[in-house]
């Protein structure tokens, strides 16, 4: 049953901040994040449960600093390299402001989309399926939901990246890109898993979470903003 209450809570989530309501993206994001740790704490979780005592927060903070400078190191080589620039093109960050922009590193990624699906699926899927069936159904389970979680999300992808436009070609359309941003984003979910697994920590997927997130927007909109300087 509460299992069942988590599933629902996040499907009312993801339609509002996809389909219904989606200019109230981060009060939805911190209300469902709340609640699904009410959840947790009725099924019995403990803060250590969940990745969020004192002590594996210490952890979880010193994994992060290593993670942030290891995202930013990949990302800045992906971006000197004409062969992966094209995927920095992504058309969602083009015309934002410098305060918007912010906006999104500092407040939408972190306390929206970092908050809930961290505290969802490393957290309170991750530990309730862990303590039932184990760690490896704990990651399987955490990661296939994680990737169909993005299903809404990956609709326009193709028209906001090159990268991904290559895929949305033929009678299938869009289905391909949609599909490829699942599989990939269950494969990141299991390696998320995985370091919440390693470092006992939430803080340690979080941090990797939003550092490809937040540096990915910032260097998104510095190529496009020096593009339409340059134009």
């Amino acid at each position: 049953m509460r299992m069942s209450c988590v599933i629902a809570v996040l499907v009312g989530a993801n339609l509002l901040n996809n389909w219904l309501a989606p200019g109230a993206y981060v009060l939805t994001c911190v209300v469902t994040a709340a609640a699904l740790l009410l959840i947790a704490r009725w099924d019995g979780l403990t803060r250590a449960d969940l990745g969020l005592d004192t002590v594996t927060l210490r952890r979880g903070l010193r994994w992060a600093s290593v993670l942030v400078g290891a995202v930013l190191a990949v990302l800045l080589a992906g971006l000197a390299l004409p062969v992966t620039r094209e995927v920095f093109e992504d058309q969602r960050a083009a015309g934002l402001t410098l305060g918007q922009l912010l906006w999104r590193v500092l407040v939408r990624v972190p306390v929206g989309t970092v908050l809930l699906e961290e505290v969802a699926f490393r957290g309170v899927l991750w530990a309730m399926v862990r303590r039932r069936r184990g760690t490896g159904w704990a990651t399987a389970v955490s990661s296939v939901l994680f990737g169909l979680w993005h299903v809404l999300p990956s609709r326009g992808l193709s028209r906001a990246n090159p990268a991904a436009a290559v895929l949305d070609t033929g009678p299938a359309g869009n289905a391909l890109p949609v599909a490829a941003a699942v599989v990939a984003t269950t494969a990141a979910g299991i390696v998320l898993c995985e370091l919440r697994r390693r470092s006992g920590s939430l803080l340690a997927p979080a941090a990797l979470h939003w550092a490809v997130n937040g540096f990915g927007y910032a260097l998104a909109w510095a190529v496009l903003d020096q593009g339409a300087r340059t134009d």
